[in-house]
């Protein structure tokens, strides 16, 4: 019998509870001590209500659940809902209201032996810029052998385009970053990568496009990431950039586990304590 002594941070995204398969995963979640914490990285579900039903589970039973939504969060598929910024903002007061952490709020502070490290979730989105060198995003857009349907179900309001919203988050959150302190190591939780590696291993390569922005490929050393964590990608793996493990952390769809032999990891990743 193993008796786990420090608490772990673990993590999840893409959870996509629209399919009853992935709703029975996620029911048995449980931490394995009474402090460890949970980081949700996006795309629980289509409705609100459904998001906000899932975390308040996760927050009755970890310690701390840290959530930064993804495109299928900001969907608008149902009337009379919040679309674009407003949308994400009810996000944000709903997840205060039952004591979730988000984007907006103080970044919680893990300590180790070495000191503090601050879980920093950002919410970024993306601004078409990941594409191949010397094209635009209409040619690219036009060429396109697959469409997100973010173009239809993701409005960016009160931003004329999405690219004017990822730049306003971009702005701030490199301030809220800046401001940990110098000697203060960060864990970065994003449900977009922020390095553009993993996306050589995309079936549809133009996809990239909606797959985050090429300001963020420093930022693991930029902010002293000890991890960075991230989903939407659906390929739970783990790479390595100088010297930072950028761990893939998604669920996905149930086909996908299945194509895959079920040899992914359909649970919750361990990010912290570090080890080797």
């Amino acid at each position: 019998m193993t008796i786990r002594v420090n608490p772990t941070l673990f993590a999840v995204s893409d959870l996509h509870l629209d399919h009853r398969d992935n709703r029975d995963i996620a029911e048995a979640f449980r931490p394995d001590s009474a402090g460890d914490w949970l980081a949700v990285a996006g795309d629980i579900a289509h409705r609100q209500d459904h998001i906000i039903a899932f975390l308040a589970r996760m927050r009755d039973h970890f310690d701390k659940v840290i959530f930064t939504p993804g495109n299928h969060d900001l969907w608008t598929i149902a009337g009379g809902e919040p679309r674009g910024h407003d949308r994400y903002c009810q996000l944000v007061e709903r997840c205060r209201a039952m004591d979730v952490l988000t984007p907006e709020d103080p970044y919680p502070l893990w300590q180790d032996a070495e000191g503090a490290i601050a879980v920093a979730a950002v919410f970024l989105l993306y601004d078409y810029s990941l594409r191949p060198d010397g094209t635009t995003k209409e040619a690219v857009l036009a060429t396109a052998r697959i469409q997100c349907n973010d173009e239809v179900l993701l409005s960016s309001d009160p931003y004329p385009d999405r690219e004017s919203w990822c730049a306003a988050r971009l702005a701030y959150t490199r301030g809220r970053l800046a401001a940990v302190p110098d000697h203060m190591r960060t864990v970065l939780i994003s449900h977009w990568p922020l390095h553009p590696g993993p996306l050589g291993r995309l079936w549809y390569p133009e996809f990239s496009l909606w797959c985050g922005t090429r300001h963020t490929a420093d930022w693991h050393r930029r902010y002293r990431a000890v991890r960075s964590v991230y989903g939407h990608l659906h390929i739970p793996l783990t790479d390595v950039y100088d010297g930072v493990r950028h761990q893939e952390v998604s669920l996905g769809y149930p086909r996908e586990r299945a194509a895959r032999g079920g040899r992914a990891a359909a649970g919750l990743r361990a990010i912290l304590p570090l080890r080797p």
